[in-house]
């Protein structure tokens, strides 16, 4: 798994974005923020994933100007589609669709629910210098931790001094 210090890889992607199939790179949010969150998951609807970037929406990281946000998951764009809609989610959902993000970051799952080369969840925090501030992954998708890891990423960008809400994740709101 990556881990903090090291160099974070770049990747380009398909994405939902605004209800629009975009290609978001990931050096271009990089050269505009001072810090991206990469929050990944293995799928689209899976609650405890979902909990923490419906945190994310309402804790209004997505609205601040030093931060990007964007969701990994190993489901299709038409899926992220949904989701997006579903859940108003203001921010990118990438389809990993064959895992190659979630390879370059080491944090392709085995195997999960009879799917394969798909992301593990896992949050990771990028500085602007692309070294990995935060990085933490759980085995279980369906894990409810405490904190929750996107919780305790809020860490990661108060010491790049980026002052945000610190997400309140509700893992039974899904």
């Amino acid at each position: 798994m990556i881990e903090r210090g090291m160099t974070a890889p770049d990747f380009i992607a398909p994405a939902v974005s605004d209800g629009t199939a975009v290609e978001v790179e990931l050096f271009r949010l990089v050269e505009r923020h001072r810090a991206v969150v990469l929050a990944f998951a293995p799928a689209t609807f899976v609650p405890a994933p979902t909990a923490e970037l419906l945190a994310i929406r309402d804790a209004g990281w997505a609205d601040h100007a030093d931060v990007a946000v964007v969701a990994v998951t190993g489901d299709s764009l038409f899926a992220g589609f949904a989701y997006a809609d579903r859940y108003d989610l203001p921010f990118p959902i990438v389809s990993d669709f064959h895992g190659g993000v979630a390879d370059s970051y080491d944090l392709l799952a085995d195997e999960w629910e009879a799917h394969s080369k798909i992301p593990r969840r896992a949050t990771v925090v990028l500085g602007s210098d692309w070294t990995v501030r935060f990085a933490s992954a759980t085995a279980d998708p369906h894990d409810r931790a405490d904190p929750a890891p996107i919780t305790a990423a809020t860490a990661a960008l108060a010491d790049l001094d980026i002052d945000v809400d610190r997400p309140v994740v509700d893992y039974d709101a899904v």
